[in-house]
């Protein structure tokens, strides 16, 4: 009988040649082409929902009609009914990763640097993903509210005006998300001592704005706003059962977990898994205001 076992070395294997590094390079580069606090920052405006094995989630709203308090003396007071409704909210896709190190790169460079290191970049790529995978669903979501206006502080005036309006019966805490190349614009044309004074502080401060988050994920010329914990991220537990099953610790996130140095005896090789899965909701989406800027 045909054996199945392929010998040969497998694809995208980190061999002793790609960790190879030259004489003249005598600096570590000091930025990175991703930063962890970025994505925190991020995910710090969002209301987060663990789910664990076995568990499903819902969303219950509950919905009627209160009757009119004026009953005359002496008359049967109306009912006032509501009813709960029960939505299922869709299942978490379980993403995973996997790398390999093979004993001869170990050798060449040290585990420090041929596993370790890349371990960390890959974490970092998953992070970035992550990050990038917010910003994607903040522009993807539908019916939400739009407004325009001359100028950055024109838009901000009246995002935050509509998220007044829309949450009028919540006492919020407004977040925006804004690209810094608008920033810069706004600055450029703001009188001297204003900058000095305040910077991007004073534009929170004066107009009330609530935290105000920069970064190029946002296309120049749009921001948007709308009320902290607005935006719902769900997540698989990193401490759960899978984890469990596969030895996973988490990262600084606790969305990512990684079990780094398994021995694969049989191709001589250490071998990392990654694992994450989560989804992004938003509870009312014409709380988002996306505003436009016009020149």
């Amino acid at each position: 009988m045909a054996s199945n076992v392929t010998t040969a070395a497998e694809t995208n294997l980190i061999k002793a040649a790609a960790l190879k590094r030259a004489r003249e390079i005598d600096f570590v580069k000091k930025f990175s082409d991703f930063n962890v606090a970025k994505l925190m920052e991020a995910l710090g405006t969002t209301r987060k929902i663990v789910k664990n094995e076995g568990e499903e989630m819902y969303v219950y709203e509950i919905t009627g009609t209160l009757q009119s308090g004026e009953v005359p003396e002496g008359e049967v007071i109306p009912l006032s009914e509501f009813a709960q409704t029960k939505t299922p909210v869709g299942a978490i896709t379980l993403n995973k990763w996997r790398k390999a190190t093979s004993a001869e790169a170990i050798m060449k460079s040290g585990y420090n640097t041929a596993v370790a290191e890349t371990d960390a970049k890959a974490i970092k790529e998953v992070q970035k993903g992550i990050r990038s995978r917010f910003f994607t669903f903040l522009g993807s979501i539908n019916n939400t509210t739009s407004v325009t206006g001359t100028g950055l502080q024109a838009v901000l005036a009246k995002a935050w005006a509509q998220l007044q309006v829309l949450f009028e019966n919540d006492s919020i805490e407004a977040v925006h998300f804004i690209n810094p190349l608008d920033i810069g614009d706004y600055l450029a044309t703001a009188s001297i001592t204003v900058q000095n004074a305040f910077g991007m502080k004073y534009i929170e401060d004066f107009l009330g704005l609530g935290r105000v988050i920069l970064t190029s994920q946002v296309t120049q010329g749009t921001i948007y706003s709308t009320a902290q914990d607005n935006l719902i991220l769900y997540y698989l537990n990193m401490g759960g059962d899978v984890a469990r099953a596969f030895a996973l610790t988490t990262d600084e996130t606790g969305l990512v977990g990684i079990n780094s140095g398994e021995a694969n005896n049989t191709r001589a090789q250490v071998e990392s898994l990654i694992m994450s899965g989560l989804d992004l909701m938003v509870e009312y989406a014409a709380g988002v205001v996306v505003g436009t800027i016009n020149p």
